[in-house]
């Protein structure tokens, strides 16, 4: 039986293991922890992605986002947090709790895709979900970040980075941002004082969900498959040791 098949199936932490061994794909709920969305093949490599703050992983950006990684082969896993869950089962919005009790929540999971053969698996997230992660990454060893549309400060609030954690970030990081992200533009990462092993690639006119202009030419599901592939060639050229220097990327359109 898939996964597409049983979307509501239970599985325990070592089944659901042996299921993403197997190549099981679908959306399953892990007994103690939470629901997990699992696309594609680990050819190239294994990310754990995390959701933003309003929205989840049935979320037209976070769909599209798994289906083009799992097309630039890599092994996209999406999980929730709980206020999420909990707003999907009241119908109704509610913040996310204090970035610490996230923290928290992600840990099991990443106990999980620690014990999985094969690649890797390297965290990340959007936009809250990629600050969660990166918490988690200044305290733990883990084996890299993606982030996409980084929350570099509030809206408005130039001045209020955050930043502070990172120079305790070791791994390798990987930022996929809009040019135009509110959250932190081109003009004002540019300025960061980005650690050494952080590279920032940079998705031509997008907003905070990559979405350019239309007198840009492009569309927000070609700077999508952009991030996908530049998520997968990094994953893969760390997982063969050639690894590119830091620093900042254009996007394609360039």
């Amino acid at each position: 039986m898939t996964m597409a098949e049983a979307t509501s199936l239970r599985l325990s932490v070592d089944e659901v293991i042996e299921g993403l061994q197997a190549g099981i794909s679908g959306c399953c709920e892990v007994a103690g922890i939470g629901p997990l969305w699992i696309e594609g093949a680990p050819r190239r490599g294994r990310l754990l992605l995390a959701h933003g703050a309003g929205a989840g992983q049935d979320s037209a950006f976070m769909a599209g986002l798994r289906q083009a990684l799992a097309a630039a082969g890599i092994q996209a896993l999406g999980i929730e947090f709980d206020y999420m869950q909990r707003m999907r089962a009241e119908g109704r919005r509610r913040p996310p709790p204090r970035v610490e009790k996230l923290v928290e929540e992600l840990r099991p999971w990443c106990d999980i895709v620690s014990r999985l053969a094969g690649p890797p698996c390297w965290l990340g997230g959007k936009s809250m979900g990629g600050r969660v992660a990166s918490l988690l990454a200044a305290r733990e060893a883990v084996p890299g970040l993606v982030l996409c549309g980084y929350p570099f400060h509030p809206p408005g609030k130039p001045e209020s980075t955050r930043l502070a954690h990172w120079p305790d970030i070791t791994c390798p990081a990987l930022v996929l941002q809009g040019e135009r992200d509110p959250f932190g533009t081109r003009a004002e990462a540019e300025d960061y004082d980005l650690p050494a092993n952080a590279k920032v690639h940079f998705l031509c006119d997008g907003d905070h969900d990559w979405k350019p202009r239309k007198a840009s030419g492009l569309t927000q599901a070609q700077l999508i498959d952009e991030a996908a592939r530049a998520i997968a060639s990094t994953l893969e050229s760390h997982s063969r040791g050639d690894v590119s220097g830091p620093g900042f990327v254009d996007g394609c359109c360039r």
